[in-house]
């Protein structure tokens, strides 16, 4: 295996030193891909789209990512790593040109969707294939160190640096020029992790169709030769659900509490600042005191019990902001108590790694359509708090799912 020269001091932080290089350009990647997060959809509404619009076109990215990150692992297998991830930057560059060449311009909602939704296929091919690639290389003693790093910096590029990044740019070249300078952040982080990093993960099997074909279906027939990654599918659905499901409905609730939808907005940055530092904290623990005990008693009953307190304590103590704010962030901490799911679902196989991630990285698509459908179908009949009590017993669900994701023997 190619080591890359220079960086073998990262093996003291339980980053893989063959790949390190693949890290930081998820980074790069991950901000470029993210930098619209935070302001796209209300910029829409204010140039004339209708909320609708706006959400067929987020609904459409969001079916595409689903898709997408179900794939990811499988090609992996069937492709090999780089040209799985080559085929992710395609797509996002392809998407983003036909978005802000054809759609935008026109303001032509149906020219915008599909090339967004175009543009949804890129980053799970490009950064889970990376997670699978960790999966094979780093060691079994310190995979969920490993798969910590890779959350940190994925969750740093997304929602932080991505968010930082547009701040300065919007001011400087305004929102549409910003949206094409994603591209070069993209390609940036193409050439960093695919080309200056030297490793590479061949195809599992042939190169023949018939192969490749296999290799695909892998990604389907794994849940019925080994259940229990099915069972850390729907924990991983579980574990992002209320993250999608609380921009819905929570800032109207706290603004009845005292609470403004701008303040909100800060507590809900500051989150995932939360979340990124408890990505490797929690990954380094899962290695410590065992993947599954990490999930179930910080990820499940952490996420479940803070839950309800971000409900109830705002009627509690009569909108405290700072009260509301640190059990918003411990909740955004504990978040990551799930992080060595990564690591424990792919050593339930011996191979098919890539298959038995497909499956996790469908999981982490499909909380996109979960978490708001859940509010938009329950909320009408049982209200804010039976939404939140839905959620929360979706979590102490998940620590009770995990108990059973038990590792052969041969693994620790």
């Amino acid at each position: 295996m190619t080591q890359v020269t220079g960086v073998k001091w990262t093996e003291k932080l339980g980053i893989p030193s063959s790949i390190a290089w693949g890290y930081l350009g998820i980074l790069i990647f991950m901000m470029g891909d993210g930098l619209e997060i935070g302001w796209l959809s209300p910029w829409l509404i204010d140039q004339g789209f209708t909320v609708q619009q706006t959400s067929l076109l987020f609904s459409a990215y969001g079916v595409t990512v689903a898709v997408s990150s179900w794939l990811s692992g499988v090609l992996v297998e069937a492709l090999g790593t780089k040209r799985t991830m080559w085929l992710g930057v395609l797509f996002y560059i392809l998407g983003t040109i036909g978005f802000l060449s054809f759609g935008l311009p026109n303001f032509n909602i149906w020219w915008m969707v599909p090339f967004y939704a175009l543009r949804g296929l890129g980053y799970p091919l490009f950064a889970y294939s990376f997670l699978v690639w960790i999966a094979y290389r780093a060691d079994q003693e310190r995979l969920g160190t490993a798969v910590g790093w890779f959350w940190f910096v994925f969750t740093g590029g997304l929602n932080v640096l991505g968010a930082y990044y547009s701040v300065v740019a919007i001011k400087l070249f305004g929102h549409y020029t910003t949206l094409w300078s994603s591209i070069f952040w993209v390609v940036l982080g193409a050439i960093i992790a695919l080309i200056v990093n030297k490793d590479k993960l061949e195809p599992n099997q042939g190169s023949s169709a018939k192969e490749k074909l296999y290799e695909l279906i892998k990604g389907v027939t794994i849940v019925k030769e080994e259940p229990k990654v099915l069972l850390g599918g729907i924990v991983r659905v579980i574990n992002t659900t209320a993250q999608f499901a609380f921009p819905v409905f929570l800032p109207t609730y706290l603004a009845g509490h005292g609470i403004p939808t701008s303040t909100w907005l800060a507590i809900w940055g500051t989150i995932f600042t939360s979340n990124i530092l408890f990505n490797l904290f929690f990954g380094y623990i899962g290695d410590k005191i065992g993947w599954r005990n990490t999930i179930m008693y910080f990820g499940g009953i952490g996420c479940g019990v803070t839950t309800l307190a971000i409900y109830y304590f705002p009627e509690w103590f009569n909108g405290n902001i700072w009260i509301v704010g640190l059990v918003a962030i411990l909740w955004g901490g504990l978040l990551a108590g799930y992080v060595p799911l990564s690591a424990l679902v792919p050593s339930l196989v011996k191979e098919d790694k890539g298959a038995a991630m497909s499956v996790l990285n469908l999981g982490a698509g499909l909380p996109v359509f979960v978490g708001p459908a859940i509010v938009g179908l329950l909320i009408g009949s049982i209200g804010n708090a039976g939404v939140i009590w839905v959620l929360a017993i979706l979590y102490f669900v998940s620590a009770i799912l995990t108990k059973f994701i038990t590792l052969p023997e041969e693994t620790k």
